[in-house]
């Protein structure tokens, strides 16, 4: 039953991406709405939920009027001064951050990975100054070092 749930939650969340990405999703009740279309029945609070996991942010596009968007790349790239070492080896990633700053940095990763936008990575752990990102194979710890300074920017 377990493995069935995750399966739903992560395609649901895959379809709420792509709403989002079609930037039909103005409002957590849009959500609701565009998913029961797709057959999908979730309560509001589950909506909500899903949308910060995302990392999903309300912003006022162009046209004046607010939508969601998924924009953690944009978001990681103005928080560079919070990386401040990267090291990797095998499939592994350790970054240094400053105090405190090692949950925020993990979670905007995992949100560019739940998107799809960091598909070298399967997830992180974050203690207190430290993130350990595990690569998707078992030589890719270089390549995933590289690609997340290129959504943090480079370190100094």
């Amino acid at each position: 039953m377990v493995k069935s749930l995750t399966h739903q939650s992560e395609k649901r969340k895959q379809l709420e991406i792509a709403l989002i990405k079609a930037g039909k999703i103005h409002s957590q009740s849009d959500l609701v709405r565009e998913l029961k279309a797709e057959g999908l029945d979730v309560t509001q609070a589950t909506a909500s939920r899903d949308l910060q996991e995302l990392g999903a942010m309300r912003t006022k596009g162009n046209d004046g009027i607010m939508k969601y968007v998924l924009d953690n790349s944009a978001q990681a790239s103005n928080n560079s001064h919070l990386i401040l070492s990267v090291a990797s080896s095998g499939n592994t990633v350790v970054l240094r951050t400053p105090p405190a700053a090692a949950q925020f940095v993990a979670s905007t990763l995992d949100a560019a990975i739940v998107a799809q936008e960091l598909p070298l990575a399967i997830g992180t752990i974050a203690g207190d100054d430290t993130v350990l990102v595990i690569a998707a194979t078992a030589t890719g710890g270089d390549e995933l070092a590289k690609s997340i300074e290129s959504i943090f920017g480079k370190v100094k």
